[in-house]
């Protein structure tokens, strides 16, 4: 295809097709609903893609090969899989800006997922996450983090460090407090708490200078709330 996009969706091919490996220089490569289960090592020669969809397979591991496709600046889509965990050579994917890795059986992330710098948008929600890595507050671009749906009681110290997150979604997990790590994030204006197990919201709360929503419902967090007037007063919307 003259523009370098290979583009298979929904074609229930069950493989990758050959057609994949003779094209000169693919840029774009998408597979996503096929039902795929495996995918060869030989997609790391793919280098000079940029953009890589495997959504929607029934994928339950990825060959380290990933790692090769350095490449990858936009999007890598993983999302509604099988995958039981991620190959750590996904590290090497560090001009990478959007992943989403939601809809998988995921139980943790690499600890090599510090080294994507480039990293704008992760995308996380419905896996079985019962922590994040360490590594995490080294992906001093990322803007925006979806977790929904997971087992998550806590953030890691290191997210205190994510001087660009906007938008924080932790709705579908299992927090009792508003994780401390939070505290004095300078952008961030949008944070999803929905259906957690908080009693209440520390004062600090009130003290994050762009918070513009903030997002309470179905917890048990008191009515009246200092803190949370506070917010309001200055125009967050709060909703609980």
């Amino acid at each position: 295809m003259a523009d370098g996009t290979l583009d298979y969706w929904r074609r229930k091919l069950g493989s990758v097709p050959e057609d994949v490996w003779s094209h000169p220089d693919p840029r774009v490569l998408i597979l996503a609903d096929n039902g795929l289960t495996e995918l060869p090592e030989a997609l790391g020669r793919l280098s000079g893609l940029h953009t890589l969809d495997l959504g929607h397979n029934a994928l339950t591991r990825l060959p380290e090969a990933l790692g090769l496709l350095t490449g990858l600046s936009r999007c890598l889509y993983l999302h509604d899989n099988a995958l039981t965990e991620l190959p750590g050579s996904l590290g090497r994917l560090s001009r990478l800006r959007y992943l989403n890795v939601g809809g998988n059986r995921l139980a943790e992330l690499p600890a090599s997922l510090g080294e994507m710098s480039a990293l704008v948008e992760l995308r996380a929600q419905h896996n079985r996450l019962r922590r994040l890595p360490e590594s995490l507050g080294r992906l001093g671009a990322l803007r925006e983090l979806w977790l929904r749906g997971n087992a998550l009681t806590e953030l890691p110290g290191s997210t205190a460090a994510l001087r660009e997150l906007r938008v924080l979604e932790l709705r579908e997990n299992a927090f009792r407090t508003v994780p401390a790590a939070l505290r004095g994030l300078p952008l961030l204006r949008q944070l999803d708490l929905r259906a957690n197990h908080l009693t209440e919201v520390p004062d600090w709360v009130a003290e994050l200078p762009a918070l513009e929503k903030l997002d309470l419902r179905w917890n048990a967090v008191a009515e009246r709330s200092g803190s949370l007037e506070a917010l309001e007063r200055r125009g967050c919307v709060v909703l609980r």
